[in-house]
């Protein structure tokens, strides 16, 4: 009988979204951020945790809210929130509110990926191009944690190692982030 591992799914979705002109999580009328929890839940994640701070919102069934009280710090204190309310999961799958193209499928393979490796590091790449989702394995989150400043989230981390397993993704979406309407 194979191990069963969980998964905590985190959407990134504290910030102002200053050059898009409104927090995203409200973009098209919460549409966006209802994608996210879908593709998480949708792509195997047991429990889906949505980082708030800029905007407070009733996160849609099944994800809770978690509110990041230093957002405005950057992207690093929504990662950190994101993390900690995921404790005892063994893989933390990454993604932010802002692609909305990101889907359960994409989800699914990093995700699979990631369990399947050595390290329990896996991270979408969209036509070669780094993007979401991420998936860190419980073992590598004190040292994440230990690594996160300002605006950058875990990508200095994933950058300094050379066990990411990079997973294509380009066949089902673009990855994009949207900063602008």
């Amino acid at each position: 009988m194979s191990q069963r591992y969980t998964a905590t799914g985190v959407v990134l979705a504290a910030g102002a979204g200053t050059r898009f002109g409104m927090p995203k999580v409200l973009a098209e009328g919460g549409e966006w951020l209802r994608r996210s929890v879908a593709a998480l839940s949708d792509g195997g994640c047991d429990e889906v945790v949505v980082v708030l701070g800029a905007a407070i919102v009733e996160v849609p069934a099944p994800a809770r809210a978690v509110v990041a009280e230093d957002w405005s710090d950057g992207l690093s204190a929504s990662v950190r929130a994101g993390i900690r309310a995921a404790e005892g999961a063994d893989f933390v799958v990454l993604t932010t509110v802002d692609t909305p193209d990101v889907g359960a499928a994409a989800v699914r393979r990093v995700l699979d990926a990631a369990r399947a490796s050595a390290s329990g590091l896996a991270r979408a790449r969209y036509d070669g191009r780094p993007g979401h989702p991420v998936v860190i394995a419980r073992a590598h989150l004190p040292q994440l944690l230990d690594t996160l400043a300002g605006d950058d989230g875990a990508g200095p981390f994933l950058r300094a190692r050379d066990d990411v397993v990079a997973v294509e993704c380009g066949d089902l979406g673009t990855g994009r982030d949207i900063d602008s309407r």
